[in-house]
C-alpha cells in the first residue's frame, strides 16, 4: 500500500484480553470483514498480524491482550462527499456496526480502559476528520499506542497516517518505551490468521 493511499482506506484497531481472547478474533475476523463489504463495498482487508500486548492504563493487574489490525480499501469515489450516500454510510453508522459487534462478544463497558472481550476502535475512514462526543476520527490516539502502530506498520511500515508526519514504521519507532513494559509481541501465524511473523 502506499503512503499515499491512507485516504482511501478505513482502518480498524482489534484487541481482546478477556475470556478465549484468540477464539474471539478468529470467530470476529469474518463477521468484520462481511461487515464491512456488506456497508461499504470495501475492498480487500488487509489483516495485520496478532501481537500479544501489555495493557495500556485502566486498573492494574489485567492480562496481556491479543491486538490487530486491518486496513480495507474503500470504493472508488468514497471521499468525505460520498458518506450518507447509498452504499456509503456516515463512520457513525460504522461505529454502530463496531459497537454492536462488541455486544454481540459480550463487551459491558463499566471502566475506562478497562479490560474487555472485544474492543473494536476505528482509527481512521478515508478523509473523514471529526470531533463528535462518541467518535474522533483520525482516532484521538492513533499515534500513541504501540499495540496500535505496531500492527499497521505490519500491513505497510511506509503508511503515512493521517494527520501525522513520518510513516507508521518511524513512528513506533520514536515511541518511548515505558520502564518495565514488553514492546508488542508479533506471533506466528496460525490456522485462520494466515498473517505471522515472518
Amino acid at each position: 500500500m502506499s503512503a499515499s493511499l491512507a485516504d482511501q482506506t478505513l482502518a480498524i484497531g482489534v484487541g481482546a484480553n478477556l475470556g478465549d481472547p484468540l477464539a474471539t478474533l478468529l470467530a470476529l475476523r469474518p463477521l468484520l470483514e462481511q461487515r464491512l463489504v456488506a456497508l461499504l463495498g470495501a475492498g480487500r482487508c488487509r489483516w495485520s498480524p496478532l501481537f500479544r500486548t501489555a495493557p495500556v492504563g485502566g486498573p492494574p493487574g489485567q492480562p496481556a491482550y491479543l491486538n490487530a489490525a486491518l486496513v480495507g480499501a474503500l470504493p472508488e469515489g468514497a471521499g468525505a462527499a460520498a458518506w450518507g450516500a447509498p452504499g456509503h454510510p456516515d463512520p457513525q453508522a460504522l461505529l454502530a456496526e463496531l459497537l454492536a459487534l462488541e455486544r454481540r462478544f459480550g463487551r459491558v463497558r463499566r471502566e475506562r480502559w478497562g479490560p474487555r472481550h472485544l474492543d473494536l476502535d476505528l482509527l481512521w475512514c478515508g478523509p473523514q476528520r471529526l470531533r463528535l462526543a462518541e467518535l474522533e476520527l483520525p482516532h484521538p490516539r492513533l499515534l500513541e499506542r504501540a499495540f496500535v502502530l505496531a500492527p499497521l506498520a505490519a500491513i505497510d511500515p511506509q503508511l503515512q497516517l493521517p494527520g501525522a508526519a513520518g510513516t507508521v514504521a518511524k513512528r513506533l519507532a520514536a515511541l518511548p518505551t515505558p520502564a518495565g513494559v514488553p514492546p508488542p509481541e508479533r506471533l506466528p501465524a496460525r490456522a485462520g490468521w494466515p498473517e505471522g511473523s515472518p
